[in-house]
């Protein structure tokens, strides 16, 4: 099964372009290392206060995959430096 997720954020805290990748960048590996999932940003790469990340989990138990993506949405609603506006979760 395979479960994708974008996900829209504001971030509120960053200044700067480069405060922006520095915060994604920390983000995406946590995901990456805590989730085993594929992320990306997908959109707004020019803009200091907005991002969308696609995000991908592959099981074989579609209740495993769907709780994967619930975590990992959990997780970055944990973050004070960003907020999660839009979300759209696809089963493939």
């Amino acid at each position: 099964m395979i479960i994708y997720a974008e996900v829209e954020c504001m971030m509120y805290e960053g200044h700067s372009l480069k405060q922006k990748r520095s915060i994604l960048k920390r983000i995406m590996a946590k995901l990456r290392h805590d989730f085993n999932v594929a992320v990306t940003e997908l959109d707004y790469h020019d803009l200091w206060q907005r991002t969308k990340l696609g995000i991908v989990t592959i099981s074989n138990d579609k209740k495993h995959s769907e709780k994967v993506i619930q975590e990992v949405l959990r997780v970055i609603d944990t973050y004070s430096e960003l907020e999660r506006t839009l979300t759209n979760v696809e089963q493939l």
